[in-house]
C-alpha cells in the first residue's frame, strides 16, 4: 500500500463513513482590510467527508458562498483531528437539482438530528458546497509521522 493510500484510508476511517463533521472553513473576502490586501474569513460548518470532498450544506446568499464564487481558493481545518488542507470551493446548486439527489440523501442521513430545522430545501438558495481538497497535511500521534498530501497527483510524502 502506497503512503497515499495509507493516508487516504486514515482520512476516510476518521471523516468518511456517514461522519458529521465540524470543520473550520477560511474563505477570501473581497473586501480589503486597512493595508489594501483582502481579508480572510473563517467559520465553524458542519461537513460531511466523501473521496478528498467535504461537502455542506448552506445558503446561496451567504458571506461564504459569494466569497467562494469570487474566489473558490479555501482552506479548512478539522476540529481535534490534526488535519488541514487547502482546495476549491464550488457551489454544486441547489439540493433539490437531480444532480444532487444522491449526496442530499447522504447528507439528510448525516445531517439527521438537525438538518430539517437548519435548512428549508424549499428554497431554491438552499444549496450545497463542495470543497474539492488539493493539498493537505495528516498529523498522526501529535507528529509523530505525518501525510502531506497532494490530492490532484494521488501522492503523499
Amino acid at each position: 500500500m502506497s503512503k497515499y493510500e495509507e493516508g487516504i484510508k486514515i482520512l476516510n476511517e476518521r471523516f468518511g463513513n456517514g461522519k458529521d463533521n465540524v470543520i473550520s472553513l477560511a474563505t477570501i473576502s473581497p473586501e480589503k482590510g486597512p493595508n489594501g490586501i483582502p481579508k480572510p474569513c473563517v467559520r465553524d460548518v458542519d461537513a460531511y467527508y466523501d473521496d478528498a470532498v467535504f461537502y455542506i450544506i448552506t445558503h446561496a446568499q451567504s458571506n461564504k458562498v459569494k466569497q467562494i464564487m469570487n474566489n473558490p481558493n479555501v482552506a479548512i481545518s478539522v476540529h481535534f483531528e490534526d488535519f488541514f488542507s487547502s482546495g476549491v470551493g464550488k457551489n454544486l446548486g441547489w439540493v433539490l437539482d437531480p444532480k444532487n439527489a444522491k449526496i442530499r440523501d447522504t447528507m439528510r442521513r448525516v445531517f439527521q438530528e438537525w438538518y430539517d430545522f437548519a435548512n428549508n430545501e424549499n428554497d431554491e438558495c438552499c444549496c450545497i458546497v463542495a470543497v474539492y481538497l488539493t493539498k493537505g497535511t495528516l498529523r498522526i500521534d501529535h507528529g509523530a509521522d505525518f501525510f502531506h498530501f497532494d490530492f490532484e497527483n494521488h501522492t503523499a510524502q
